[in-house]
């Protein structure tokens, strides 16, 4: 592990200050870093795929906060992925959360990662954790592609570039970009509020940036509108096992359906894009679909649009229409 500095701020504003140098998200070559739950920063570090000369943590300088009210769901940085999955108003009114937490790592994980953190994670690529592989655009930027023309099962076929296929990890992402979160974030020139979706970049010809975020901005919260009734949701997962599995295809699913026919609905899918994925054209299409029959089939099957397999990961393709259809019939009451 590559020797660094520890350093402890007492609030927000020195944190600020001590990481304004940190390069954009993402990178793996920031002189500073920050640290709050660690769970992935650790493995990084250990694997000397991030070598920083300064930490700096965010312990207890964060909320961790989960209020529930008229302005829908703010979840606190700092809050972990087991306080929300345990708290009774995401269980009652945004089951898609709970869900797509309670699919991710283990209980001791979920027990340390913060939710800030969990946004934030890096791919699990094993040509970027393994230094070993020389070629990582992500890590190394320049040098080339490893996973093109390699073991490519577990990358992505949307949002892919001739610089990378790696795929984003991050279950809970994908649920909130399927219901419009939106992230707030602190910087030396102040707040500012952007949806989730916005805040990941595609890897183009920079896979090494991953964000939008500025370079030393934090992360404080992140908000949920409203949830609308009669919107029902699902989360689900395919993965090789049943536990402690990333997943291959994922799908964050909310419809409201009345008389047996979807009136709107939201998609988003994980495992198969660069970035947590969401299927516009799919939500379109599924509008006015009936639940159960061969017009939601129709709906998924656009997801496909784009999708670009590099031959060991083609399955894929038919594998995230699957997960859509049966997503919906589940969220629709109709499976």
């Amino acid at each position: 592990m590559h020797p660094f500095v520890l350093e402890r701020p007492r609030d927000l504003s020195e944190a600020l200050a001590l990481g304004a140098q940190a390069a954009r998200a993402g990178r793996a070559d920031a002189a500073s870093e920050y640290i709050a739950g660690g769970t992935d920063m650790v493995q990084l570090l250990q694997e000397n795929v991030r070598r920083p000369d300064r930490l700096v943590s965010l312990a207890d300088l964060l909320d961790r906060q989960i209020d529930l009210g008229p302005h829908g769901l703010r979840l606190g940085a700092a809050a972990t992925m087991a306080e929300v999955a345990a708290h009774p108003g995401v269980r009652q009114r945004f089951p898609v959360i709970r869900e797509a937490l309670l699919a991710s790592a283990s209980p001791q994980v979920r027990n340390q990662a913060t939710i800030g953190g969990n946004v934030l994670q890096r791919t699990r690529c094993p040509y970027f954790r393994d230094v070993g592989y020389a070629a990582c655009n992500k890590r190394a930027p320049g040098s080339g592609c490893a996973a093109i023309g390699g073991e490519n099962r577990w990358h992505a076929v949307l949002g892919t570039s001739d610089q990378c296929i790696a795929a984003h990890a991050s279950d809970l992402a994908v649920a909130l970009v399927a219901l419009d979160a939106t992230v707030e974030v602190h910087g030396q020139r102040g707040p500012r509020t952007l949806l989730l979706d916005d805040m990941y970049r595609l890897p183009a010809d920079r896979p090494h940036l991953e964000t939008v975020l500025e370079p030393g901005e934090i992360i404080t919260g992140v908000t949920v509108p409203p949830a609308t009734v009669g919107w029902r949701a699902h989360y689900l997962k395919v993965r090789d096992r049943a536990a402690f599995e990333f997943a291959l295809v994922a799908a964050a699913v909310t419809v409201d359906v009345e008389g047996g026919r979807v009136r709107q609905a939201r998609v988003a899918l994980g495992g198969v894009g660069t970035k947590p994925w969401r299927a516009r054209q799919v939500e379109a299409a599924l509008v006015g679909a009936g639940v159960g029959t061969g017009a939601v089939e129709q709906a998924a099957a656009l997801a496909a649009d784009g999708a670009r397999g590099h031959g060991h990961n083609d399955f894929k393709i038919e594998l995230m229409q699957r997960a859509i259809v049966r997503a919906v019939e589940i969220a629709g009451g109709g499976g």
